[in-house]
């Protein structure tokens, strides 16, 4: 009997959660104890007020749990479908990428073009090679904090008011392009206008063209909200936390000067709009040769080298992850405005997770690391709680092997990384001295030494895929 009522009540969950992804869906599929469990993990995260948003997990194409879970509007309480669309925020990058991967197959661009070839205000910049911008390693300077303390913050920005900028201020290079790899928004940014110039379109319709309409993904779309208002069916509002008021609010609440509203106009490293369904198009298309080949395939989802022979574990658009439990991964997470989205693909075993929240708050959490370890019928990581005095003694300035300032934020009972003048990154604990960095992959890790009375000395910070190890001694 208790075998029969759990059919039954798996039956009753899987029904509008495991389905089989077709361009018209249908229902298939014996129902799975890995739906239930995924809905275990993400119902507890929604009813502790740490997720709100969409979730696809799919093997070999195949819809193995959909749901939703919370609001896409708090004023008019319209609850969230698996139809609502959501800002991609950084998950816009990978088809920025394959923009240019469309040009170049049609030989109107190389990868090894410098970019000043097509973007003559950054002529100052010699060397910086389109394929630099796709695998950031170009070492242009972060764009944000250059607006942040130079732009007219009344009005809305666009990539042509950025390129202005930059040829007019000419602010120095962060490092020789191949040098290094280092996070670009500003790379995507340019290779939006790229893509501009070279196709003679508009981005959102050279997209639409050549890859949104031929993959049937009809909910996809670029759009600025505040630069070019449109009123669209079931979206998925974005709310942050405001310390102030002590709860959600939108960010335009903010006003004019909050860099999520001054910079709506900028787009290439975000700005696409889509939703689960939409995305699981996408990653089936990635599979096959109806936009790309395997020529284009080994190129996006391979990572490449610095001049140091070190691997950036990132391709085009893709963060690039070889691990022994998982095989090949290729994923990317994005940030902004209140949405938080992850897409995750496991290419090795064909297995997709899609995740898109409209909810950045502080206790907001993305469980790649369960949802994985349940696809792999691995038992979940339960999360470790640490007592506030024992995160406050991290926080502080830690000074780097190379005399860098650097700071760890305690707030919220919880530790951050500062990213850049807007963003901060949390340090999950795996340990009462070891952290993971919240959204990096691969897996950046930050371990605190204490001498023998206790006393924070230092932290070691690594990401072995990238060779990165280095230490930063606490500031007295």
């Amino acid at each position: 009997m208790k075998n029969y009522l759990l059919i039954l009540f798996l039956a009753i969950i899987c029904l509008t959660s495991c389905r089989q992804y077709q361009d018209t869906t249908k229902t298939r599929q014996p129902l799975s104890e890995k739906a239930l469990r995924l809905d275990t993990l993400f119902t507890e995260l929604y009813n502790k007020g740490s997720f709100n948003g969409n979730v696809l997990v799919a093997e070999k194409g195949t819809i193995l749990f959909e749901k939703s879970y919370g609001l896409a509007d708090e004023h008019t309480k319209d609850q969230l479908n698996y139809s609502t669309l959501f800002e991609l925020a950084s998950v816009s990058k990978q088809f920025t990428a394959m923009g240019i991967v469309q040009l170049e197959k049609e030989g109107k661009l190389s990868y090894d073009d410098e970019v000043s070839k097509y973007i003559p205000e950054l002529e100052h910049y010699k060397g910086i090679t389109v394929k630099n911008l796709l695998n950031h390693t170009g070492g242009l300077p972060d764009y944000m904090e250059l607006s942040d303390t130079i732009w007219d913050k009344s009005k809305i920005a666009t990539n042509k008011d950025m390129l202005d900028i930059f040829q007019k201020v000419k602010p120095k290079k962060l490092f020789e392009p191949n040098e290094k790899w280092e996070y670009s928004n500003t790379g995507y940014l340019v290779l939006a206008t790229l893509i501009e110039r070279v196709s003679g379109k508009e981005f959102g319709n050279y997209l639409d063209e050549k890859i949104f309409k031929p993959l049937d993904m009809k909910n996809t779309f670029v759009y600025r909200r505040r630069f070019a208002p449109a009123k669209i069916a079931n979206y998925a509002n974005g709310y942050i936390y405001s310390d102030s008021l002590k709860m959600k609010i939108l960010p335009d609440a903010m006003g004019k000067d909050f860099y999520v509203v001054y910079l709506d106009g900028i787009v290439g490293d975000g700005m696409v709009n889509s939703n689960v369904r939409d995305l699981l198009k996408w990653d089936r298309a990635l599979y096959n040769d109806k936009i790309i080949n395997d020529h284009d395939r080994k190129l996006i989802f391979s990572s490449t080298m610095t001049k140091d022979s070190l691997q950036t574990d990132y391709g085009f658009g893709w963060m690039i992850e070889s691990t022994k439990a998982y095989g090949k991964i290729a994923s990317h997470s994005g940030g902004w405005g209140g949405y938080i989205s992850y897409i995750e693909r496991e290419i090795d075993n064909d297995k997709t997770i899609i995740i898109l929240q409209n909810n950045s708050l502080p206790e907001t959490e993305i469980p790649i690391k369960n949802t994985r370890r349940i696809l792999y019928n691995q038992e979940v990581e339960k999360p470790i709680v640490l007592d506030s005095v024992v995160l406050k003694k991290y926080s502080g300035f830690y000074i780097t092997e190379k005399g860098t300032e650097k700071e760890i934020l305690f707030e919220d009972n919880k530790l951050f990384v500062p990213y850049n003048p807007q963003v901060k990154l949390e340090l999950i604990p795996v340990s009462k001295t070891k952290f993971i960095l919240d959204g990096f992959r691969p897996e950046v890790t930050y371990t605190f030494n204490l001498n023998d009375n206790g006393e924070v000395m230092e932290y070691h910070l690594e990401q072995v895929q990238q060779g990165i190890d280095s230490k930063a001694k606490r500031k007295k």
